[in-house]
């Protein structure tokens, strides 16, 4: 891992994902973490680059449809208790799922929009297990 790859991490750590995590309180009531196996991102500058957008925004924007009632912020607060990431190198390694109040998602990052969920796929998964 290079020195931009540990500059980016070390802003993505200490602002974004800090931020993304405000932002889930605010739109259902709770702070729910975000477990990144950084380890996965250590040679790909490109996937670090996207990682923000792909899987935090896409995920805040399906917590938002999720959130726009009580019953449903109420779900949220009682189901989902993590999100971990991890970046892989091709479409086909890539996952999703959502058990133990954790939702776990595989993201080929690099692949940019290729290598991502939608915020309906996400929206989708959560709503069908909360």
């Amino acid at each position: 891992m290079g020195l931009s790859e540990r500059r980016k991490i070390k802003d993505l750590q200490d602002t974004s994902f800090p931020a993304r995590e405000q932002e889930i309180a605010e739109i259902c009531g709770v702070a729910i973490p975000y477990e990144v196996d950084w380890d996965s991102f250590a040679d790909d500058m490109e996937a670090l680059n996207f990682v923000d957008n792909l899987s935090c925004h896409r995920l805040n924007m399906a917590l938002r449809m999720i959130c726009m009632d009580a019953m449903g912020k109420e779900a949220v607060r009682e189901g989902l208790k993590r999100v971990k990431l991890r970046n892989v190198k091709a479409k086909d390694q890539m996952a999703m799922q959502f058990d133990g109040g954790v939702l776990s998602m595989a993201c080929a990052y690099a692949l940019r929009t290729d290598g991502m969920f939608n915020d309906g796929e996400i929206r989708q998964l959560l709503m069908d297990k909360l």
